[in-house]
């Protein structure tokens, strides 16, 4: 049974949409925070060091931690959600600002997808997807981009199905962007990878 779990981060949250369902859990990751009341929505809990919000919110369900740490208040966050018991969580403000909290939050997911979670991140204008060792089905608009990377070492056995650009059992390395800009073309486009990891970026 899937559980899932959504964290909003202080990043680009132009993008945010999203309606909690019951037994969904929402975390706050810092200045997420400020965008779920702009939404409407109240988190489940609330955690970080509380730089980008600007000040520590008061309440229940609220974890604070020191500015210099080791872990990023997103990577944080999403322990959390994996140590409660939920296997799918959906990342927003996770993107734009500073390119090295993007590629620490693609790095989150790694983590996330090794832990066998079914995780993506959304912004306005993409959807980011990491899947280990599994298959991934998505569908987007006719001609929209589709790039498919390996991450966190080689990707064997990667076959991609339905884009404009077929793949059967190839293997994508660190070093060469082989698999970057296919697109979709009105079908359902099948991803999977024997062993390894890929990070997929499909546009809306």
């Amino acid at each position: 049974m899937n559980k899932k779990c959504y964290i909003v981060g202080a990043g680009d949250n132009s993008g945010t949409n999203f309606t909690k369902r019951k037994n969904e859990y929402v975390i706050a990751a810092d200045g997420g925070l400020a965008t779920l009341e702009k939404l409407g929505i109240q988190p489940d809990f609330i955690l970080g060091d509380f730089d980008s919000l600007g000040y520590v919110p008061d309440g229940k369900n609220i974890e604070v931690h020191k500015v210099e740490k080791d872990d990023t208040d997103m990577m944080l966050s999403v322990e959390r959600a994996v140590e409660s018991g939920y296997n799918e969580i959906e990342i927003f403000g996770g993107t734009g600002g500073r390119i090295d909290h993007t590629v620490a939050n693609f790095q989150t997911m790694l983590w996330a997808s090794k832990q066998n979670v079914k995780i993506k991140m959304t912004d306005k204008n993409h959807v980011y997807f990491m899947i280990t060792n599994d298959t991934l089905e998505i569908k987007g608009k006719d001609g929209a981009d589709l790039s498919v990377f390996a991450f966190g070492g080689d990707a064997k056995g990667v076959t991609i199905k339905g884009g404009k650009y077929q793949a059967e059992n190839v293997t994508l390395t660190m070093d060469n962007p082989t698999a970057v800009s296919n697109s979709f073309i009105g079908e359902k486009v099948r991803i999977s990878v024997e062993s390894g990891s890929l990070l997929v970026i499909a546009a809306k």
